[in-house]
């Protein structure tokens, strides 16, 4: 998915969250240090949710995923209004160089590191070297700008009208959900994450050729409507593409679920990834794992049993004795 994005309209620590992000795309791109990435980006999450303003580290740290080490970092910001650490880092030619070259989609902290060291340092470098980049990073150089705009909520309705539409002309028995942020109601999102399914696919099909047929006619039926303009890769379950309603390309993915794993698979691609976690935890101390796909019972010797019928989100809280969160309540 797109990889850095412009500041949210409904996040009122975002200048926080810009820091912690920025400290997270070095330690990906330049330490190759997951772990502090996923530290960074989780406190940058937690910040972006609150509801409240944050005045100072030690509020910062009653929340959870926050630190003393990133607690520190929020009140020199505070007090200096920058950071020691992110002003050396800036400096160093080469770390902004990788960096610059992890803004275009498809090319990770290997590639961008490999494209450095050949001298490749800027998106202009890049567009003169493109016989270097595979599809899929020709076309992340080729809308470079336009990924990296956050997407209003009334264009991915937009979008999600004409793909109801189409799809519902095309055959009235796909169902359809825009999952992630969108779903979650936030006034803005990085991409668009279409979840599809079709009653004919379920995890017992045993035509091999059958997925590959519905979403193939799916991402046909949108490409005539000229809303796809780009493929990055068409799978058998997994399109991954460009779309476009407005002036601007989107990121765009489809994927096609089995009819019987679909509300697990609402459920996962809503998120929020905490969520996501909170709710797997909460399933294995009532006796339950949980996945994209389904929901298991855990037998006495820990082997997972054969998933639970499933008929809607609802009825997963249930099955876990969670209280239901709408998906505007789930972060």
């Amino acid at each position: 998915m797109s990889k850095r994005k412009a500041p949210s309209a409904d996040n009122l620590n975002q200048d926080f969250c810009e820091f912690l992000i920025e400290l997270a795309d070095y330690e990906k791109n330049v330490n190759r240090n997951i772990h502090k990435h996923n530290v960074y980006r989780k406190a940058a999450n937690v910040l972006a949710s609150h509801p409240t303003r944050i005045k100072n580290g030690d509020e910062a740290r009653k929340l959870n995923g926050i630190g003393a080490k990133i607690a520190e970092k929020i009140d020199e910001f505070l007090q200096t209004g920058k950071l020691r650490k992110l002003d050396n880092i800036r400096k160093d030619d080469t770390s902004q160089a990788i960096n610059e070259m992890t803004r275009v989609s498809g090319i990770g902290p290997a590639k961008a590191q490999d494209l450095v060291r050949s001298g490749i340092k800027t998106i202009e470098d890049l567009e003169k070297n493109k016989d270097k980049l595979t599809h899929h990073q020709r076309i992340g150089l080729k809308y470079v700008h336009d990924f990296e705009q956050k997407i209003p909520r009334a264009e991915i309705e937009k979008i999600e009208g004409v793909v109801r539409d189409e799809l519902g002309k095309l055959d009235s028995e796909y169902l359809i959900t825009i999952c992630g942020s969108y779903r979650r109601g936030k006034l803005e999102s990085g991409d668009i994450d279409v979840l599809v399914t079709h009653p004919s696919f379920t995890s017992e099909t045993k035509d091999k050729h059958l997925a590959a047929s519905l979403l193939k006619k799916v991402v046909s039926c949108l490409e005539a409507k000229q809303l796809i303009t780009d493929t990055i890769s068409l799978g058998d379950v997994k399109f991954m593409g460009v779309c476009k309603v407005d002036e601007i390309a989107r990121r765009i993915d489809i994927r096609l679920t089995p009819h019987d794993q679909y509300h697990c698979s609402t459920l996962y691609f809503t998120g929020s990834d905490m969520f996501n976690k909170e709710m797997r935890t909460h399933a294995i101390a009532n006796g339950f794992t949980l996945n994209e796909y389904c929901l298991r019972p855990m037998g006495a010797t820990g082997i997972a049993g054969k998933p639970v019928p499933v008929s809607s989100e609802e009825d997963i809280f249930d099955y876990i004795n969670f209280p239901y969160k709408a998906p505007q309540d789930r972060g």
